[in-house]
């Protein structure tokens, strides 16, 4: 198995603090990869020393084979990187932006200004092609700060938080360019606090704690280990509390038509607590996911 990045016992530490601890993975050519930790975790630290924003304390990083102490201007070529916080030349345009981007690895302007116009065609951005960065919406920064990251045709893409704050229309045009970029042999690793994100669009899942990888595998396989679910129920009718009497511990009612329940994610077992439901009298008339089977591993 080909593998697009190989990090081994890797180790960063601040005086007082032990951000990485000993990180060991790998993650696998043309994955896309679920990066997942609560605030503090290392997520950030891990990500800022593969694309040498900071330096390891100890540990080996390889991508695609390439050492990155031994070879750190290949890695650098290697791998594109989106950061949490916006960081574009204010005053600076958008196309501007784009190109003297690409002019730091080397490339022809006209090769340059193809990509960035194909770049904010995809991304939704031609339109503000000539707008300096200052004047555009949050969404529109993101969405540009990706642009840039793929201006030198990394291999490997990381993004940190790629969707935060942003609405769900834009997310959708950012999970449309990310699928198609996998689709055409990109390496993605992504954090996101987005659980629902990281299931629509990851097909491998490594959860960090305290510095710490552990859990790592594939993303269908971990979560059919997850055994309970947990749903929203929308009712025809207000819900009289008698109804929910005979099954208290699994159900509460969370609206006047609605109730939450929890339970096994057999499929006998759930299909039993809904039929108890209709046989209560309560027709139910939609349902939908409350909560991320990711939760349970972080």
């Amino acid at each position: 198995m080909k593998y697009a990045l190989e990090i081994t016992n890797l180790k960063k530490h601040y005086p007082g603090v032990r951000a990485l601890k000993g990180v060991n993975l790998r993650i696998r050519d043309n994955s896309f990869l679920a990066l997942l930790g609560k605030n503090g975790a290392g997520k950030s630290t891990f990500i800022d020393i593969i694309s040498s924003l900071t330096g390891k304390s100890s540990g080996e990083v390889k991508v695609f084979g390439h050492d990155l102490t031994k070879e750190d201007t290949i890695v650098k070529s290697l791998i594109g990187v989106v950061p949490q916080e916006v960081n574009l030349p204010i005053y600076d345009k958008s196309m501007q932006i784009l190109v003297n981007q690409a002019g730091y690895y080397g490339i022809t302007r006209k090769v340059a200004e193809e990509r960035a116009e194909k770049y904010l065609s995809i991304l939704q951005l031609t339109h503000k092609k000539d707008e300096a960065s200052v004047r555009l919406s949050g969404g529109m920064k993101r969405r540009l700060m990706i642009a840039r990251a793929m201006m030198h045709d990394p291999q490997v893409i990381f993004l940190d938080e790629p969707t935060a704050g942003i609405d769900i229309e834009i997310r959708a045009i950012i999970w449309d360019f990310l699928k198609d970029l996998q689709s055409k042999g990109k390496t993605i690793i992504l954090t996101t606090h987005y659980l629902e994100e990281a299931e629509a669009l990851c097909d491998t899942l490594a959860v960090i704690k305290d510095g710490e990888i552990t859990l790592s595998g594939d993303m269908a396989t971990l979560l059919s280990t997850v055994d309970y679910t947990h749903l929203s129920i929308t009712v025809e009718n207000a819900i009289d509390k008698k109804h929910l009497t005979k099954f208290a511990q699994n159900i509460t009612q969370s609206g006047e038509n609605t109730l939450e329940i929890t339970t096994s994610k057999n499929g006998t077992s759930l299909n039993n607590m809904l039929s108890e439901i209709m046989k209560s009298g309560l027709k139910i008339t939609n349902i939908r996911s409350l909560k991320s089977g990711l939760e349970t591993f972080l």
